[in-house]
Protein backbone atom coordinates (compact mmCIF):
# COMPACT_ATOMS: atom_id res chain seq x y z
CA UNK A 1 0.00 0.00 0.00
CA UNK A 2 0.78 3.53 -0.48
CA UNK A 3 0.11 6.87 0.91
CA UNK A 4 -2.07 9.48 -0.95
CA UNK A 5 -0.37 11.98 -3.42
CA UNK A 6 -0.98 15.22 -1.50
CA UNK A 7 -1.36 16.84 -5.44
CA UNK A 8 -4.38 14.68 -5.68
CA UNK A 9 -6.55 15.53 -2.02
CA UNK A 10 -8.18 18.70 -0.89
CA UNK A 11 -5.72 20.68 0.71
CA UNK A 12 -7.35 21.01 4.28
CA UNK A 13 -6.92 17.41 4.49
CA UNK A 14 -2.85 17.55 4.17
CA UNK A 15 -2.38 18.59 8.00
CA UNK A 16 -4.09 15.69 8.66
CA UNK A 17 -2.69 13.08 6.49
CA UNK A 18 0.74 14.32 7.10
CA UNK A 19 0.36 13.11 10.86
CA UNK A 20 -0.15 9.96 9.82
CA UNK A 21 3.41 7.62 10.24
CA UNK A 22 3.75 4.98 7.90
CA UNK A 23 2.13 3.83 4.71
CA UNK A 24 0.04 0.16 5.52
CA UNK A 25 -3.11 1.55 5.72
CA UNK A 26 -4.53 -1.81 7.99
CA UNK A 27 -1.45 -1.41 10.05
CA UNK A 28 -2.57 1.68 10.63
CA UNK A 29 -5.83 1.25 11.47
CA UNK A 30 -5.19 -1.60 13.80
CA UNK A 31 -2.80 0.87 15.30
CA UNK A 32 -5.40 2.99 15.35
CA UNK A 33 -7.77 1.46 17.04
CA UNK A 34 -5.74 0.46 20.11
CA UNK A 35 -4.25 4.20 20.19
CA UNK A 36 -7.77 5.28 20.55
CA UNK A 37 -8.41 3.16 23.05
CA UNK A 38 -5.13 3.67 25.22
CA UNK A 39 -5.17 7.26 25.02
CA UNK A 40 -8.70 8.49 26.16
CA UNK A 41 -9.26 5.25 28.62
CA UNK A 42 -5.93 7.14 30.30
CA UNK A 43 -7.74 10.84 30.64
CA UNK A 44 -8.62 11.23 34.38
CA UNK A 45 -12.37 11.24 34.73
CA UNK A 46 -12.38 14.56 36.26
CA UNK A 47 -10.74 16.08 33.13
CA UNK A 48 -13.77 15.03 30.17
CA UNK A 49 -15.78 18.04 31.34
CA UNK A 50 -12.52 20.75 30.51
CA UNK A 51 -12.56 23.39 28.29
CA UNK A 52 -9.16 25.36 27.85
CA UNK A 53 -11.10 28.42 26.67
CA UNK A 54 -14.69 29.48 25.81
CA UNK A 55 -16.42 28.02 23.32
CA UNK A 56 -14.49 25.46 23.23
CA UNK A 57 -15.35 22.01 23.02
CA UNK A 58 -14.75 20.01 26.12
CA UNK A 59 -13.60 16.41 26.04
CA UNK A 60 -16.67 14.41 25.86
CA UNK A 61 -17.36 16.88 22.70
CA UNK A 62 -14.18 16.23 21.23
CA UNK A 63 -14.63 11.76 21.28
CA UNK A 64 -18.08 12.59 20.02
CA UNK A 65 -16.62 15.13 17.30
CA UNK A 66 -14.22 11.85 16.11
CA UNK A 67 -16.85 9.69 16.33
CA UNK A 68 -19.01 11.48 14.22
CA UNK A 69 -16.58 12.48 11.39
CA UNK A 70 -14.89 8.92 11.09
CA UNK A 71 -18.45 7.71 10.76
CA UNK A 72 -18.72 9.80 7.97
CA UNK A 73 -15.50 9.47 6.35
CA UNK A 74 -16.13 5.69 6.26
CA UNK A 75 -19.65 6.53 4.81
CA UNK A 76 -18.18 8.22 1.94
CA UNK A 77 -15.41 5.62 1.56
CA UNK A 78 -18.16 2.81 1.25
CA UNK A 79 -19.84 4.81 -1.25
CA UNK A 80 -16.87 5.52 -3.22
CA UNK A 81 -15.63 1.94 -3.11
CA UNK A 82 -18.18 0.68 -4.50
CA UNK A 83 -18.86 3.13 -7.37
CA UNK A 84 -21.42 5.08 -6.39
CA UNK A 85 -20.06 8.57 -8.03
CA UNK A 86 -23.50 10.90 -6.10
CA UNK A 87 -21.17 14.21 -5.01
CA UNK A 88 -21.82 13.99 -0.76
CA UNK A 89 -22.91 16.28 1.07
CA UNK A 90 -20.03 18.07 3.51
CA UNK A 91 -21.27 18.59 7.37
CA UNK A 92 -20.79 21.76 9.57
CA UNK A 93 -18.73 20.00 12.64
CA UNK A 94 -20.53 22.94 15.09
CA UNK A 95 -23.68 21.68 14.56
CA UNK A 96 -23.31 18.20 15.03
CA UNK A 97 -21.13 19.09 18.17
CA UNK A 98 -24.22 20.96 19.46
CA UNK A 99 -27.07 18.25 18.79
CA UNK A 100 -24.51 15.37 19.76
CA UNK A 101 -25.36 14.85 23.53
CA UNK A 102 -21.92 14.53 24.26
CA UNK A 103 -21.89 16.28 27.48
CA UNK A 104 -24.50 14.38 29.32
CA UNK A 105 -23.08 10.82 28.20
CA UNK A 106 -20.30 8.89 30.25
CA UNK A 107 -16.88 8.30 29.62
CA UNK A 108 -17.92 4.82 30.05
CA UNK A 109 -20.58 4.88 26.87
CA UNK A 110 -18.49 7.44 24.76
CA UNK A 111 -15.90 4.74 25.04
CA UNK A 112 -17.65 2.02 23.69
CA UNK A 113 -19.17 3.75 20.75
CA UNK A 114 -15.17 5.18 19.95
CA UNK A 115 -14.05 1.44 19.90
CA UNK A 116 -17.10 0.41 18.10
CA UNK A 117 -16.55 2.51 15.26
CA UNK A 118 -13.01 2.94 14.95
CA UNK A 119 -12.64 -0.95 15.16
CA UNK A 120 -15.37 -0.83 12.09
CA UNK A 121 -14.09 1.62 10.16
CA UNK A 122 -10.69 -0.69 10.43
CA UNK A 123 -12.67 -3.75 8.82
CA UNK A 124 -14.18 -1.84 6.75
CA UNK A 125 -10.65 -0.30 5.21
CA UNK A 126 -9.50 -4.03 5.62
CA UNK A 127 -11.99 -5.03 3.04
CA UNK A 128 -10.69 -2.85 0.40
CA UNK A 129 -8.68 -4.11 -2.05
CA UNK A 130 -5.84 -2.00 -4.09
CA UNK A 131 -8.60 -1.08 -6.69
CA UNK A 132 -10.85 0.03 -4.23
CA UNK A 133 -8.64 2.28 -2.18
CA UNK A 134 -8.27 4.39 -5.64
CA UNK A 135 -11.84 4.61 -6.31
CA UNK A 136 -12.64 8.50 -6.13
CA UNK A 137 -15.46 10.42 -5.27
CA UNK A 138 -16.39 14.16 -4.58
CA UNK A 139 -17.53 15.04 -0.88
CA UNK A 140 -18.01 18.63 0.19
CA UNK A 141 -17.21 19.63 -3.42
CA UNK A 142 -13.70 18.18 -3.53
CA UNK A 143 -12.28 14.89 -5.29
CA UNK A 144 -10.88 12.63 -2.78
CA UNK A 145 -9.78 8.67 -3.08
CA UNK A 146 -10.79 5.88 -0.48
CA UNK A 147 -7.35 5.47 0.58
CA UNK A 148 -7.07 9.55 0.51
CA UNK A 149 -9.97 9.17 3.20
CA UNK A 150 -8.33 6.10 5.52
CA UNK A 151 -5.63 8.81 6.10
CA UNK A 152 -7.56 11.40 6.76
CA UNK A 153 -9.47 9.50 9.77
CA UNK A 154 -6.69 8.77 11.21
CA UNK A 155 -4.73 11.64 10.63
CA UNK A 156 -7.98 13.36 12.02
CA UNK A 157 -8.08 11.34 15.45
CA UNK A 158 -4.14 12.33 15.84
CA UNK A 159 -4.75 16.11 15.41
CA UNK A 160 -7.49 15.33 18.25
CA UNK A 161 -5.32 13.45 20.45
CA UNK A 162 -1.86 16.45 19.86
CA UNK A 163 -4.71 19.20 20.68
CA UNK A 164 -6.32 17.16 23.78
CA UNK A 165 -2.38 16.37 25.06
CA UNK A 166 -1.60 19.78 24.48
CA UNK A 167 -4.71 22.42 25.12
CA UNK A 168 -6.36 19.67 28.08
CA UNK A 169 -4.06 17.43 30.01
CA UNK A 170 -1.16 20.31 30.57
Amino acid sequence: MSRPALSRVPSFYHNYIDLVDGDDLNALFRRHVSEMQGFFEAIPDGKWDYRYAEGKWNIRELVQHIVDAERIFGYRALRFARKDQTPLAGFDENTFAAASNAGVRTKSDLMEELNAVTTATALLFKSFNGGMLDCEGVANGKSISVRAIGFVVIGHAAHHRNVISERYLK
